[in-house]
Parts: structure tokens; C-alpha cells; sequence
């Protein structure tokens, strides 16, 4: 098996030494520092589970790598629109994209039957730019259940969670995420392949739909707007409206409010991925996380004047950040 990581970052560099150790043969595809660190002495990964050191081929230049098995996407979803030139060199017939993304996926409605079926999200697709980019009948989804960071240049620091589960748009359990998912393991990672996908999408979505731009607007940690009493009742209409767009779409997440926001106090004072970007200077991944459900919200008839106002204040802010 071959498998290029695309945005080998903190969640993909941790993806890639995993298959590595598994005996795959992984090509990071980075830059910068972190680049050049990888090529001159490996890839450290610290853990709570054990530290180990690998030594993957790394490159900044796909057609170096040629055509793979796999192409597992560390990019933002908000990258996603740009990076056709570099994911085409990685292609053969049937190579798939595990696209590791936050919030809502362009691929949502693509093998979904009903009357969305093949519906495309704007704020998610704008004009089909991404589905062009990137097509859905390549598209594998990943939910990532993993906190990582680079701690410096070839070294990430793995601090929880290995579980990236993924899954067919078409609800199919198909003989390429079984592949794929037994590599994740050997390597040492969970790697479910779900029946639908999706209600892992609207689990995950409910934290970050609330956490992660009241972090960006707060700059808070998660504890603490968990912690502050007004905070925690706007973060509980946020996840109530949020499942409530689910529902109208036929998902029914087993998950309740209470435990979601339990789940998000223990992760103390981590600071969002939002955040982190908003603190870098970066655009920020929030039209994949909010104004998507909100763009749901009409397709469904939903009521969600919380997000709605969310929405526009995060907005503003990103506008601002990318204008500067």
C-alpha cells in the first residue's frame, strides 16, 4: 500500500508515522521547517502511549511521489478548494481521499437518497470549486478523534484520543476503507469504518460548532466557557439548535448535550483549533462549521437564530482577519 499524506501537520504527520510503523509506504507532503526537519533526522512523535521515531519519505513536491493508494488529507477544509494541482499528480483510477476535515463535508448528499440526494452546500462547495478539486467519488470521510500539535519542527506531540473513523458517503462498507482502516490499526491507531458516517460528523460538529467560535471571539479555552455560567447556556442552545438541523435531515445522534459538554471540561484548558489559527493570523475553518449548519437550516426549515448570530459576529472577525 501506498498512501501520500497531503498537510502533514500535527494530525497528519501523527497519521503518517502511524502507517509508517505499520510498515506502509507513506509519503509526507509538507514544507517549511517541518519539512526539513523530517528529511534531515525522521519524525519524533511523543505520547502518552509511548514515544517512538520513524523516518517517512517527505517531499513538498507530489510528482516526486507519483500515484498512490490513498491520499490522506491534513488540510483545513478551507484549503480543500485550492488544492487540485497538488492532489492530481497523487491519482491513479481508484485512489481514495480520506478527507480528515472538521464540520460539514462537501460530499454530504453525494449516494445519499431522499430529496437532497447530490444537493451541494455552498458555503462548503462554493460554485463546485471543491467537488471539482477534489472528486466525491473519491471521497472517503474521516471524523478525527485525535488531539495532536507540533511541538517543533519534526517532533508532534500527541496528547489524546487515536480514533479517526471513516466511512462511504453511500453508507456502503466497502473493501478500500477496510484496507485503509486495517493499516490505521496495525499502526497502532482505531480506525472504525462506520455504516454512516454521519453521526459522527454531527457528534463531533456539536462541540466544535459552539466551542470553536466562541474560543475565536472569547479567546478562551474550552474549560473556561464551560466554567462561565452564560457561556455554557449560549454554548447549550448552540448544540441544542445544531441537533435540530440533524434531525430534520434524518440523523439522530446518540449523544446527549450534557455528555458533550462534559466530554469538552475535560479537555481542560486546550485551546481550540480556531483559536490556535485566529492567534497564527490564519483564515479561520468556520464556513464548514457554522455557516454550513445555518445553510442547512434553510434547506431544512430549522429555527436557529443562535448560530445565526454566531455565525455573523465569527464572520466579521474572519473577514477582518483575512482583509489585514
Amino acid at each position: 500500500m501506498r498512501v501520500a499524506v497531503l498537510g502533514a501537520g500535527a494530525i497528519g504527520a501523527y497519521v503518517g508515522a502511524g502507517l509508517h510503523r505499520a510498515g506502509v509506504e507513506v509519503h509526507l507532503i509538507a514544507r517549511g521547517a517541518h519539512l526539513q526537519a523530517i528529511k534531515a533526522s525522521g519524525l519524533k512523535v511523543l505520547s502518552p502511549r509511548g514515544d517512538f521515531e520513524v523516518h517517512p519519505n517527505a517531499t513538498d513536491n507530489p510528482e516526486e511521489v507519483g500515484p498512490v493508494d490513498h491520499v490522506f488529507l491534513g488540510l483545513k477544509a478551507n484549503q480543500y478548494a485550492a488544492a487540485g494541482p497538488m492532489v492530481q499528480p497523487l491519482l491513479h483510477e481508484t485512489t481514495t481521499l480520506i478527507t480528515a476535515q472538521n464540520g460539514i463535508p462537501y460530499w454530504y448528499f453525494h449516494g445519499l437518497p431522499g430529496p437532497h440526494e447530490d444537493h451541494r452546500i455552498e458555503s462548503v462547495d462554493p460554485d463546485g470549486t471543491v467537488s471539482r478539486a477534489l472528486p466525491v467519488q473519491r471521497a472517503v470521510g474521516c471524523v478525527v478523534y485525535a488531539a495532536t500539535e507540533i511541538e517543533a519542527p519534526g517532533v508532534i506531540r500527541h496528547l489524546e484520543g487515536t480514533r479517526f473513523s471513516i466511512g462511504e458517503p453511500d453508507r456502503t462498507i466497502s473493501v478500500r476503507c477496510k484496507q485503509f482502516a486495517d493499516a490505521m490499526v496495525a499502526g497502532g491507531l482505531k480506525c472504525p469504518v462506520e455504516a454512516d458516517l454521519r453521526n459522527d460528523i454531527w457528534i463531533k460538529l456539536m462541540g466544535n460548532i459552539a466551542f470553536n467560535p466562541i474560543s475565536a471571539l472569547s479567546r478562551a479555552t474550552m474549560a473556561s466557557i464551560c466554567k462561565h455560567g452564560a457561556a455554557r447556556e449560549l454554548v447549550v442552545r448552540m448544540m441544542t439548535e445544531t441537533l435540530e438541523v440533524a434531525a430534520g435531515l434524518g440523523c439522530h445522534p446518540r449523544m446527549s448535550i450534557e455528555r458533550r459538554l462534559a466530554g469538552a471540561e475535560r479537555a481542560g484548558d486546550h485551546k481550540t483549533s480556531t483559536l490556535q489559527d485566529l492567534e497564527k493570523g490564519k483564515p479561520l475553518e468556520l464556513d464548514v462549521i457554522i455557516k454550513a449548519v445555518v445553510e442547512l437550516a434553510d434547506l431544512t426549515g430549522a429555527k436557529v437564530p443562535t448560530l445565526r448570530a454566531i455565525s455573523a459576529v465569527a464572520d466579521l472577525l474572519n473577514e477582518q482577519l483575512t482583509a489585514a
